[in-house]
């Protein structure tokens, strides 16, 4: 069995009756990194994309005036070594090399190289690790990649797992913006899916904390890529882009002007919705409409949850029987021969630019409010359901919507983000998107002035579990706001 956590001392909260072990993270936790890392003299980060270069800089800066060096590994020739380099990475000052190189003289992998690379790849990577050493990974796909086809781990290292619920933009904004505030950063699970040497828990969590987690939970490997890969399916971005299309198409039928239509849509949802939740708890956005409007919300979520649940079910089902890792390898192989197509030269999108610049009001809209919080609830329910600790739940379902995502979609549109994320939620977004825009279309909103609530379903939503989590987890949230430009 691993050793437990002797470095970071760990907290129990009580989080809607379960008990869970979280350590807490902040800068004055940073003294202790060097005896976190007891037999690390390099920390290698392959990749320099969305986590890679956030990743890599937070480390560096956390760990300044120790004897552990960070080097980035990337392929030869790769365009982002003169990102690299714009950050201080460098082959010349030895914080920069060829990724295989790098590897090989690591005592810490982080494996930041997208998903598909990574299921290519992974046979050379750990070919090139000195025994003893400790593979980390911020996304458990790896892992049912190599479910799928049968393989395992070298015996020889460490597998640990760090998982920021958030962007890697957002990783590396809070943690300069919070650079004189303790504790602000993404909130991490962490996972030891492998412990060679017995100090695989210290490594995970000195990691979590010098990329600056204020708040750090524990799953597996498994869990986190089941959560992952169909949360960011469901809520996280297939399902805010469904109900943002699908209201906005609605309200224009029913007579709005198009910026209106757009504002009491996807401006709604990453606007008022969102902040409402991130500050006050999902119950505040109820508190937030006029008593004339609670009764088109109730019915709307009621609807919006009643639909969504089997299709949650089918994406958690997918993922975790590996069909839906496989479609992403089998779909990235194809980007070679049908290259991307955007979605964001619609008329909806192009309207939506011009509303986020002007002065438009963007209303809590009751409608769009219970379809988003609709497809939130089923997700939490399905997670809950499969054994999901409260802390992964709140964290993939609410917390990394409303405090990472949704913000950069605030300020750069919904549509930017389903074209600029990375490559696995890039084509869960497109593949699972279209069925839940169909559901608000054809199963929601059609219904929803004639639809008669059951009797106990407002006490159900009242008086759910998930609020207590939520009030707990928010404790340990960052104690600034990202700010987007």
């Amino acid at each position: 069995m691993a050793a437990r956590p002797r470095v970071f001392a760990t907290q129990s909260i009580r989080l809607a009756g379960t008990t869970e072990e979280v350590v807490v993270g902040g800068r004055d936790k940073f003294h202790l990194l060097p005896k976190a890392f007891e037999g690390v003299q390099q920390i290698g980060v392959i990749g320099y994309s969305s986590q890679g270069h956030a990743q890599a800089q937070n480390l560096r800066d956390s760990l300044f005036g120790t004897r552990i060096k960070v080097v980035v590994g990337l392929r030869g020739g790769s365009s982002s070594f003169a990102k690299a380099e714009e950050a201080g990475f460098t082959a010349e000052n030895g914080t920069a090399g060829e990724m295989f190189d790098v590897i090989a003289e690591s005592d810490l992998v982080i494996l930041l190289i997208a998903d598909a690379a990574q299921a290519k790849l992974f046979q050379e990577v750990q070919n090139a690790m000195k025994p003893g050493s400790t593979l980390g990974l911020s996304h458990g796909f790896l892992l049912g990649h190599m479910k799928n086809i049968g393989a395992s781990f070298r015996n020889d290292i460490n597998v640990i797992g760090v998982c920021p619920k958030g962007m890697g933009p957002s990783v590396r904004r809070l943690y300069v913006q919070g650079k004189d505030v303790n504790g602000a950063g993404i909130n991490s699970s962490y996972a030891v899916h492998q412990d060679f040497t017995g100090n695989a828990h210290d490594i995970a969590l000195g990691w979590a904390v010098a990329i600056g987690s204020p708040y750090v939970f524990e799953t597996t490997l498994e869990k986190e890529y089941l959560s992952d890969i169909s949360g960011e399916r469901n809520v996280l971005l297939g399902g805010v882009w469904a109900i943002a299309e699908a209201m906005n198409d609605y309200y224009v039928g029913e007579g709005m002007l198009p910026q209106e239509a757009f504002a009491a849509s996807a401006m709604s949802i990453t606007g008022p919705i969102s902040e409402t939740i991130s500050k006050e708890g999902l119950l505040a956005v109820v508190g937030g409409l006029p008593e004339s409007e609670r009764g088109m919300f109730f019915r709307t979520l009621y609807l919006s949850y009643r639909a969504a649940l089997p299709v949650v079910e089918q994406i958690y089902n997918e993922v975790k029987t590996g069909r839906e890792i496989a479609n992403v390898i089998d779909q990235t192989n194809a980007l070679e021969k049908y290259p991307w197509t955007r979605v964001d030269g619609t008329k909806m999108w192009r309207t939506g630019e011009q509303a986020r610049k002007g002065n438009t009001q963007v209303p809590l809209d009751p409608c769009t409010a219970g379809s988003y919080l609709g497809i939130m609830m089923a997700q939490i329910e399905v997670l809950l359901a499969n054994g999901h600790c409260w802390s992964e739940i709140v964290n993939e379902t609410i917390i990394e919507a409303t405090d990472s995502l949704n913000p950069y979609m605030a300020a750069r549109g919904i549509d930017y983000l389903i074209d600029n994320c990375s490559t696995t939620a890039r084509l869960g977004g497109r593949k699972w998107g279209p069925i839940f825009r169909q559901m608000v279309v054809g199963d929601v909103m059609p219904k929803v002035r004639v639809t008669q609530l059951p009797e106990d379903f407002v006490g159900w939503f009242y008086n759910h579990p998930v609020h207590e989590a939520l009030r707990v987890c928010g404790q340990f949230k960052p104690s600034v706001s990202i700010a987007v430009q």
